[in-house]
């Protein structure tokens, strides 16, 4: 997951920087209000913190403006005030959370760990594309009711493309979210493991839903269509 940290304290910005990559989360800094609502907008990320204080336009003001833009994306507030009309100010102003300063870590992985858990609730926690399906609770993937077996990176990747069905999304996302690295135009680690994907995913099935878009990147489709059958010249089934 990929979260953004709007804070302008450069010191505290690195220390969640790195505390939060040791929990396996891509992390991206903003050092000014400004700053911060370009890469909301331009970035797709599951969470953000945003520091009050900040220079350029300053945390409820960055606030406002990615409640207008991304809505349902989660947000932390961190500020040095912390009475309870500072604390009313930054969540009637669309935080989900307020955390004061000087904060334990701990306290703060510990309520991103509840935000995120509250995006993906019961009523959202099986993904579909047509009759494919991922239940984020048991971790279970069936394609047409069989059931797919497949490794901890083939499921991440999988869960990624699912929650954005019928966008595309480039390599680059894909190894930020799933691999949590910057990306290497080197590797072909992404192309590797999509194969592995369309081998247990649309192998046996005459529509395919993991589609190549040229020259950009990859999408799973959204739109829903008839029953899906398997190919009846496949071996499989």
């Amino acid at each position: 997951m990929r979260i953004l940290v709007a804070e302008d304290d450069m010191h505290v910005a690195r220390y969640i920087q790195t505390r939060l990559k040791a929990e396996h989360f891509t992390v991206d800094l903003a050092s000014d209000g400004l700053e911060a609502q370009r890469l909301a907008v331009e970035n797709d990320y599951d969470l953000l913190i945003i520091d009050i204080g900040l220079p350029g336009a300053d945390g409820l003001q960055v606030l406002r403006f990615v409640r207008v833009n991304k809505p349902l994306i989660p947000i932390v507030m961190l500020s040095g005030y912390n009475t309870v009309e500072d604390r009313i100010r930054g969540l009637d102003g669309g935080a989900d959370d307020y955390v004061t300063k000087p904060f334990s870590f701990a306290e703060l992985s510990a309520r991103i760990r509840a935000l995120l858990r509250r995006v993906e609730s019961p009523s959202s926690s099986v993904l579909r594309a047509q009759d494919l399906e991922v239940d984020l609770g048991t971790r279970v993937v069936t394609r047409a009711g069989r059931r797919i077996d497949l490794s901890s990176r083939e499921y991440m990747l999988l869960t990624y493309l699912m929650k954005n069905a019928g966008r595309v999304v480039t390599r680059s996302m894909i190894i930020e979210h799933v691999w949590s690295l910057a990306y290497d135009t080197s590797t072909n680690v992404v192309d590797v493991y999509i194969n592995y994907l369309r081998s247990k995913i649309d192998k046996g099935f005459q529509h395919k839903l993991i589609q190549t878009i040229r020259g950009v990147g990859y999408q799973i489709e959204r739109r829903v269509s008839g029953p899906e059958t398997e190919d009846p010249g496949s071996s499989e089934g």
